[in-house]
């Protein structure tokens, strides 16, 4: 615990000082202005050094440190260990993984677009609507390790389960849900990089992903969690620097009374509709009410119909999986609450003046940090971006080339294939899917798709199908023709109570367009009517026949390929353990989401409670220590884990190959 704090403290110090450094450079510049001019902020050269050269320095260090793996660990590359890494990652690295992956871009940006229109309810509902989903995954995740340990893929086990055609159409729904997640990060990324440099954002759209494709290709699931760690490290030491400036550092803020002061103004010359008195400060906001309900429904669709968290859960070491997940989803947390609640919150105060299509776009915190720190603070969102949108992308990447891999040539192409032939269609998809990221962004740039609207939209899409897969990896009575039934029905009752909502709407005159399309009702009962009708029918249609699943019966269809000492290993787990493990994320995932959902929100909400000063400290000390908090956790952790192996390498004591990471 001590070298943790140790570690924690250095980057809080390495944050107050490029705070200083950065409040004076904008100081000296006169950045203070409140004006956001696309492209004008940074040389467009510093733009192409981001995407092309830091792609290529992360690409370069992280293929590094796998050979170095292979050399002193003994690290062994077969297929099996380049899609599910061994499957004995520890609890920090699987929660930092987590982070990272959860970490997408608009995690980012989109928690502080709803920070400059709501307000602080922005911040709290983006942060608990999208932790609530990886607390409770880690109940399916340790179920996953208890009924299909040999699975690569969540899709497997529907295929164990319900035959070819039930696995057909959760595989689409699969790919469905990495392919938006996917255009959210490129659409977030090309966006800032084009509205600080001036890039052609088509160009960056194309380029972000390149970097990431090299590392994937050399090391497959591995090296993602390797490049999670590092960027988000990199994403904590921004996060911080920001927080040291705003709160603690800059004139121009003047600390949290400053802060308070400056947002009074700012919501007596423009009200909130929808909040207590109009105020910035108040979590008696309808229409951050109403995104948290929206954001809740979508993201249970991109944590549990995306394969990049099951993968994660696989790869994890059984007596890490529940912790990993638990810490990574607290951690997470974070990130959302403490970026938005200071940097959504300064644009505010400044009164940094955006067109809604800049804000539809994500660009609050590109703007903010640039009018308050000018060049140094747009360099630092510029990077903390790019970390975040080449890790969450790595995790995309390996998670379809798994799917292509295993649900698609494995099971309908070559059942017998070896594991040198696995790994050579996995490294194939990575590439034509890296490729095929850019080109999809640009396509729904072209149709006028921002970031807001996508994100938005996303549980509208894919939520019909979460409570059919949840059920089915918990409930032995689940019915085929009822969970596949519950994913296809519910997703067109979700777009025609999407599209029929638009078209009531009067403001937009009964057409459905982009902007009828992308209001707050619309998209809220297109959402609710997905998740909630999919679930329905699933588990009704389970009810009406009474059919038992023998859970034996998925260790029995689901094989490995090259069978490891490790694997060998993992296949004695005890099951009173995995029981005990399952118990405690059952609780620990429950009672989180009560307090983050039900006991913090809902008595502020309904009291219609305007902050005053001293409950804004109050609310801006506890994202202040809970990021701080994290920082330890997420850094720290990992480091103490692997300090055997650092110090092995360290003596340069070559290893005799051994299997999957010993």
């Amino acid at each position: 615990m001590r070298r943790l704090q140790l570690v924690g403290l250095s980057l809080f110090a390495v944050a107050a000082i490029l705070a200083m450094g950065s409040a004076q450079n904008a100081s000296a510049a006169g950045a203070i202005t409140g004006e956001f001019r696309i492209g004008e902020v940074l040389d467009e050269s510093i733009g192409w050094f981001i995407v092309v050269g830091l792609g290529a320095v992360f690409a370069v260090v992280i293929s590094l440190e796998i050979k170095v793996e292979e050399k002193f660990l003994g690290v062994t590359k077969t297929s099996e260990w380049f899609n599910t890494a061994g499957r004995v990652i520890k609890t920090g690295l699987t929660a930092a993984a987590i982070v990272s992956a959860w970490t997408w871009a608009a995690t980012l940006l989109q928690s502080s677009t709803v920070a400059y229109q709501y307000g602080v309810s922005g911040p709290f509902w983006y942060a608990a609507g999208a932790s609530i989903q990886v607390l409770l995954f880690g109940i399916l995740a340790i179920e996953l390790k208890r009924k299909a340990p040999n699975a690569h893929t969540f899709l497997e086990i529907i295929r164990a389960r319900f035959g070819d055609s039930a696995h057909r159409v959760f595989l689409v729904f699969a790919l469905m849900t990495n392919m938006i997640v996917t255009a959210m990060l490129l659409l977030g990324g090309a966006a800032v990089v084009n509205g600080l440099t001036g890039m052609n954002i088509s160009i960056a759209a194309f380029l972000i992903p390149i970097g990431v494709m090299i590392y994937t290709l050399v090391g497959g699931l591995k090296a993602t969690f390797v490049a999670d760690y590092m960027h988000t490290i990199i994403i904590f030491v921004v996060i911080l620097t920001f927080v040291s400036t705003v709160y603690f550092i800059s004139p121009v803020t003047g600390g949290v009374q400053g802060m308070y002061d400056k947002l009074v103004e700012a919501a007596a010359i423009k009200p909130v509709e929808g909040n207590a008195a109009g105020a910035y400060l108040t979590m008696a906001s309808l229409g951050g009410l109403i995104f948290g309900i929206i954001n809740i429904v979508g993201n249970f669709g991109t944590v549990f119909v995306d394969q990049a968290y099951w993968q994660r859960a696989i790869a994890a070491r059984p007596s890490s999986t529940v912790k990993g997940f638990l810490l990574g989803g607290m951690c997470w947390f974070a990130i959302p609450f403490t970026l938005a609640t200071t940097m959504g919150l300064t644009a505010v105060a400044l009164g940094v003046s955006l067109t809604p299509e800049q804000v539809q776009l994500g660009l609050t915190v590109p703007a903010a940090a640039s009018v308050l720190m000018g060049e140094v603070g747009a360099v630092m969102v510029l990077t903390m971006l790019f970390m975040a949108v080449t890790s969450a992308g790595s995790a995309e990447l390996i998670a379809v080339s798994s799917l292509i891999t295993y649900d698609v040539y494995r099971t309908y192409r070559n059942p017998n294939a070896t594991g040198k032939q696995l790994l050579k269609i996995s490294r194939a998809v990575i590439v034509g899917f890296g490729l095929g990221m850019g080109g999809l962004a640009v396509i729904l740039l072209s149709v006028g798709l921002s970031l807001g609207f996508v994100y938005l939209a996303m549980g509208v899409l894919i939520g019909s199908a979460v409570i059919p897969i949840a059920l089915t990896i918990t409930w032995k009575r689940t019915n085929k023709y009822a969970a596949t039934a519950g994913a296809i029905a519910g997703l067109f009752i979700a777009l025609g109570a999407w599209v029929g909502t638009a078209m009531s709407l009067p403001q937009y005159g009964g057409v459905v367009s982009i902007a009828s399309l992308g209001d707050n009702y619309a998209m809220l009962y297109g959402n609710v009517a997905g998740i909630l009708s999919g679930g329905a029918i699933a588990a009704i249609g389970s009810m009406f026949k009474r059919t038992e699943f023998d859970w034996k019966e998925i260790q029995r269809k689901i094989t490995l390929v090259e069978l490891t000492h490790a694997e060998m290993d993992r296949r004695e787990q005890d099951e009173e353990t995995l029981k005990k493990a399952f118990r405690f994320s059952l609780k620990g995932g429950g009672l989180m989401t009560l307090i983050l959902i039900v006991g913090w929100p809902m008595p502020l909400f309904f009291s219609g409670y305007v902050f005053d000063v001293g409950f804004y400290g109050l609310w801006v000390g506890i994202a202040v220590a809970w990021v701080s908090g994290a920082t330890f956790f997420i850094v720290g952790l990992p480091l103490i884990e692997a300090r055997h192996g650092i110090a092995k390498i360290a003596r340069r004591q070559k290893a005799i190959p051994e299997p999957e990471g010993r």
